[in-house]
């Protein structure tokens, strides 16, 4: 059951670029079991932010959710790094669970060429 004021938000920071990961493709998964149900696709706009919520605000609800971020098109796009032009990572699942429907989850993206790191944001 969706709560009244939960919602999802994500962004993508470019760490080894220093800037937003603009235009990057998000697909929101919800799982149940071995079930992947494919929820909704965003994309990045110039602050690395999707325009919207991934879930709106009263609709997020308790449950494990996985944000599969397509950072080789953005990589491919922004460029290689050194000598190598050939993208390391392709997309980037993030699987969190949702104890809370009432609660705003943040759950940022910070890439470079050959790694990333994500986190609970606020």
């Amino acid at each position: 059951m969706a709560g009244p004021g939960g919602y999802l938000t994500t962004h993508v920071l470019d760490t080894a670029r220093g800037r937003p990961g603009r235009g990057i493709t998000i697909r929101l998964y919800r799982l149940e079991g071995d079930a992947r149900t494919l929820l909704s696709t965003v994309t990045t706009n110039d602050d690395g932010r999707t325009d919207a919520p991934v879930i709106a605000k009263g609709a997020l609800e308790v449950a494990i959710y996985e944000l599969v971020f397509d950072v080789a098109a953005y990589q491919d796009a922004a460029g290689g790094v050194g000598t190598d032009a050939t993208p390391f990572l392709e997309d980037v699942p993030i699987r969190f669970r949702v104890a809370d429907a009432d609660a705003h989850y943040h759950v940022p993206l910070l890439i470079s060429p050959f790694g990333y790191a994500t986190y609970r944001g606020s």
